[in-house]
């Protein structure tokens, strides 16, 4: 009986020590994301940072800034932690790769940082984001969404420099 015992708590010890929680869950996907886009914006080429594949749409610039700017607003309509950002990154003047690249990477420390700073039963709030209600983290899980969605148009752009884009990173 004492083998049993000592067993199913040594079981139970396990599984709590490696155990996942929620939280360290999107940390670890947002950080993907974070060294995913940097393969992105150290991919193209200085000049391809003002590059639009038609006019009336965003340069490679834009695109990164935009995701930039939501994934800002999307976490400070979460967490209510303001956004350091009090202009659009999407409208700067300075659109280099170097400024573009310093303020995309940033947005993603604002994502994680807050994530960091909330526990798994803090996901489960709810939220308005956007005029929707929402839980905290359905609002991450859609910021993901878009800067997957941002970050996956520029391949095009990539592609139209006469680059290869960076190699899919799933894992």
């Amino acid at each position: 009986m004492k083998k049993l015992l000592l067993s199913a708590m040594l079981l139970f010890t396990a599984q709590t020590l490696f155990a996942q929680t929620a939280t360290s869950k999107m940390i670890a996907e947002f950080e993907r994301a974070k060294t995913y886009t940097k393969e992105y914006l150290d991919t193209m080429p200085e000049d391809g940072y003002a590059f639009k594949p038609t006019p009336e749409m965003r340069s490679f610039a834009q695109q990164m800034d935009h995701l930039a700017d939501v994934n800002y607003a999307f976490v400070s309509a979460a967490t209510g932690k303001a956004s350091p950002m009090k202009e659009s990154l999407e409208k700067a003047a300075d659109q280099s790769k170097a400024a573009v690249t310093k303020t995309t990477l940033e947005s993603y420390d604002f994502v994680i940082n807050a994530l960091k700073d909330l526990k798994d039963a803090d996901l489960e709030k709810d939220v308005k984001v956007f005029g929707k209600d929402l839980k905290v983290k359905t609002a991450f899980e859609k910021d993901f969404e878009h800067q997957t969605h941002h970050r996956g148009q520029t391949t095009v752009y990539i592609r139209l420099k006469g680059v290869k884009p960076p190699q899919e990173m799933l894992f």
